[in-house]
């Protein structure tokens, strides 16, 4: 491929490649020069060329002997370049995005086993793990860089994919990184607090998830309508096809009643547009009631049948660390779940309570370098909510774990413990649970590692630490 054929009225320049770190370069590639929050790639323009760079994509002209083409943002013209570059891949594998504070995760695997279940080979990105070509990776970050979604996007394709369902952070649609993203579907799960640290406020947060639906052009909106955010982007006159789903809202086409849960799971009767139907779902509590809606909904507009759905939905398993249960055979339950923004919080803890015989205990923490303005809210939903409190250290990479936990202590009227050290926090409200108790485990989920200052990660499982716990008890 040259230049022109990405950018016309470019120069002819071969090109074998695209990158955006200098690091990563190889002869003959493309570098875009995308600006950072730390450092700006414009100064690593000429490493990228001792590298072999062929050409730049610059926002403004560099005094360095190479083509360069200047765009008015770089980061936006990646995402098309790479789509381009990568023979639109979207245009061929169906893509449904699923966006949101909480609830992305679950429903994004839900709406795969769906998929799967009519047969379709169906490709998953997102913050637990990726599956491409039926083949399980690790994940990075939730959404990728531009460059990195289309290839692999290629490789989903290449693999026999034909569908792929995506997590869809805010940071992604703000940082352009799903533009030229051919979406079929597009999934709004509710928008509460979070990312402030990175979002100046909340509308500003809405925004960024409404181009979702607006700029990338789903072809087909599903949206939550007990969300104030979600009722106000289905009444978008820029969307054009809107299927909803609610618990609450009388009018949503996806709707759930006659809801029960436990430990087992939950229960209820599902009133969709081809009928209504009685449905078991392993995964417990009334927010998870919300992603099944969400991904029933989804994989209709998609066309798996209802019934197949609903069948499909009866098998799906749990989600690593949302909600999972740990069970070594003790006489009280164990949750592990993300939860860390005040909603997600509370949404768990309520579930949990429902489930609770005797005692609801929780150890959670706030990260540390984000969103500080949540840390006495979740205190105080913590105090609210539960018997036993722990407070203790999550992610709290360069801020000091004492002073994160002294702010989430502000939220807080009662006493309560607070304990640094996280594997000697959920040690300590193992230990002190008794029969008929439920002990929740909140704010890491699924993660593998604790992040600490100067990007030290050391490796911590909290699944791993109450396994370890429970047998010493």
């Amino acid at each position: 491929m040259h230049l022109d054929d990405i950018f016309p009225g470019a120069p002819p320049v071969e090109i074998e490649g695209l990158a955006y770190d200098n690091r990563r370069v190889g002869p003959r590639d493309l570098f875009f020069c995308v600006p950072g929050f730390t450092t700006d790639g414009h100064d690593f323009a000429r490493d990228a060329l001792s590298r072999g760079a062929a050409a730049l994509v610059v926002d403004h002209q560099l005094e360095l002997d190479v083509p360069q083409v200047q765009v008015p943002d770089v980061r936006a013209a990646m995402a098309h370049a790479a789509a381009s570059f990568f023979s639109d891949p979207t245009a061929r594998l169906t893509v449904t995005g699923v966006t949101g504070t909480n609830g992305k995760t679950t429903t994004a695997h839900l709406i795969r086993s769906l998929l799967e279940a009519d047969g379709r080979q169906t490709g998953l990105l997102g913050t637990v793990r990726s599956v491409i070509g039926g083949i399980v990776h690790e994940a990075g970050r939730t959404t990728p860089e531009a460059i990195d979604l289309q290839r692999t996007f290629t490789e989903m394709l290449a693999g026999g994919d034909s569908d792929c369902v995506m997590e869809v952070s805010s940071h992604a649609l703000a940082l352009s990184r799903v533009a030229g993203v051919r979406f079929a579907v597009g999934v709004f799960t509710n928008l509460t607090q979070d990312h402030l640290d990175f979002h100046p406020t909340m509308e500003d947060y809405f925004q960024a998830k409404r181009r979702l639906f607006t700029e990338c052009a789903a072809r087909t909106a599903v949206i939550n309508l007990d969300d104030p955010y979600g009722r106000r982007l289905a009444e978008d006159p820029a969307l054009e096809n809107v299927i909803s789903f609610a618990l609450d809202a009388p009018h949503a086409e996806f709707r759930a009643s006659g809801l029960h849960t436990d430990l087992h799971g939950s229960s209820f009767t599902i009133h969709t547009p081809q009928g209504e139907a009685e449905l078991r779902s392993p995964l417990r509590g009334r927010f998870n009631v919300y992603n099944a809606l969400g991904a029933l909904a989804a994989a209709s507009a998609l066309g798996v049948p209802v019934p197949v759905a609903i069948a499909a939905m009866e098998q799906a398993g749990q989600v690593p660390g949302r909600f999972q249960t740990v069970d070594a055979g003790q006489d009280f339950a164990v949750l592990v779940d993300y939860a860390h923004t005040p909603d997600s919080l509370e949404n768990v803890l309520q579930a949990a309570r429902g489930l609770t015989r005797g005692r609801l205990h929780v150890v959670f923490g706030c990260g540390g370098d984000r969103d500080r303005t949540k840390r006495p809210l979740m205190g105080e939903i913590a105090a609210r909510l539960a018997d036993h409190v722990i407070v203790t250290s999550d992610n709290p990479r360069s801020e000091d774990p004492q002073a994160i936990i002294a702010e989430i202590l502000t939220g807080i009227e009662r006493p309560v413990e607070h304990e640094p050290d996280r594997r000697a926090a959920i040690t300590a409200a193992v230990t002190a649970a008794a029969a008929g108790d439920v002990v929740v485990i909140a704010g890491k989920g699924h993660e593998q590692g604790q992040e600490f200052a100067q990007g030290v990660k050391l490796p911590f499982d909290d699944v791993s630490v109450v396994r370890e716990a429970l047998e010493r008890r």
